[in-house]
C-alpha cells in the first residue's frame, strides 16, 4: 500500500509546526511562534492558513471560550514519512540505504543519534 501524499506548502508545513510544537492553540499563539522563528507573517495570514489546513483536514478547531483553539490532526510522523517515501521515489528509486548514506556522509550527528543508529542497526543484523 502506498503512503498518503499530502499536499503541503511550505506556510502551511510552518503552521502545522507551531500546532505540533506548541500543541492546542489560538491564531494568535500560532502567530507569535512564527515571529520567534524568524518568520514574519499577518494575523490574518496565519488564520488563513488554519482554515485551509482545517478544509484539508489535516487540522481541527474548537470554540469553547473566546476563541478558536486549533489542533493538528496529522501527525508529524504521518507527514514525515509521506515526504521520506516521495523523496525515496524521486530521488533513489524507492531505495532508503542511498538516502541513509547520503545523510549519514553529509550531516553532522549528535552522539545520542549515533547511538540510536548503532541500535537500529545491531536490530536489523538480528533480524537478518
Amino acid at each position: 500500500m502506498t503512503e498518503r501524499q499530502y499536499d503541503l506548502g511550505d506556510a502551511e508545513l510552518a503552521v502545522l509546526r507551531a500546532l505540533w510544537e506548541i500543541g492546542p492553540c489560538t491564531v494568535r499563539e500560532v502567530l507569535d511562534f512564527l515571529h520567534d522563528s524568524g518568520k514574519v507573517v499577518a494575523y490574518t495570514t496565519v488564520q488563513t492558513l488554519l482554515t485551509r489546513l482545517e478544509q484539508k483536514r489535516h487540522a481541527t478547531s474548537n470554540k469553547s471560550g473566546l476563541a478558536y483553539v486549533y489542533r493538528a490532526k496529522l501527525t508529524r510522523e504521518r507527514v514525515s514519512k509521506s515526504r521520506l517515501n516521495s523523496l525515496l521515489t524521486q530521488l533513489y528509486d524507492g531505495a532508503a540505504g542511498p538516502l541513509v548514506l547520503q545523510l549519514v556522509r553529509s550531516e553532522r550527528l549528535k552522539p545520542e543519534e549515533i547511538k540510536e543508529l548503532h541500535r537500529l542497526i545491531d536490530e536489523l543484523d538480528r533480524r537478518s
